[in-house]
């Protein structure tokens, strides 16, 4: 039996990361597959865990070889999907997550037409830029690349199959876990 892809993505701040957890512990059958990228590890995370840490020659080199089911070059970093990865977990049975931006999602699309793409969306840009603020991870000159990019992002929306507007993160959490099949 083969498992279900999942990808969940929307602009910096909206709170995937925190419904991608809730979800994870909630649901047995859901494993999270862990990103590549070429950014620096921000205060308290760990390679492997959020992220897998690698250097621009090294993820090149992966694109080279065809080694990303998805990949992206945001915010001056790159950000990527092994393909392996997901394989192995749907072929394993698992239902996999992935937590991505809206490029990656939309070549996963692509490549995986069944994917479920679900789309995390704040209530307003002006709620969005209070969270990225409070955040307190980016420089204004950051801050203001990631609320650009979020518009963009939030532009694509419809390109996703199920839109879920974190107001509320327990409802938002709800909305997701009624959407992700055990």
């Amino acid at each position: 039996m083969t498992g279900k892809l999942y990808v969940l993505s929307g602009p910096s701040g909206v709170g995937k990361g925190t419904l991608r957890e809730n979800a994870l512990s909630s649901k047995k059958n859901l494993v999270y597959s862990i990103s590549c990228t070429t950014r620096k590890p921000r205060n308290g995370e760990t390679d492997g865990i959020e992220y897998r840490f690698i250097t621009h020659e090294k993820f090149e080199e992966g694109i080279k070889q065809n080694l990303f089911l998805e990949y992206a070059h945001v915010h001056s970093d790159y950000y990527g999907t092994l393909k392996q990865d997901v394989i192995n977990e749907l072929n394993s049975g698992h239902n996999v997550l992935l937590e991505i931006d809206v490029q990656g999602a939309l070549q996963v699309r692509e490549k995986i037409p069944e994917a479920v793409l679900i789309f995390v969306a704040p209530p307003s840009v002006e709620v969005l830029e209070k969270r990225l603020r409070n955040r307190n991870t980016e420089n204004e000159e950051n801050l203001k690349l990631r609320l650009n990019n979020a518009i963009k992002e939030l532009e694509l929306k419809d390109k996703y199959d199920y839109i879920i507007i974190n107001d509320d993160l327990e409802t938002a959490s709800k909305e997701l876990n009624k959407l992700i099949n055990d």
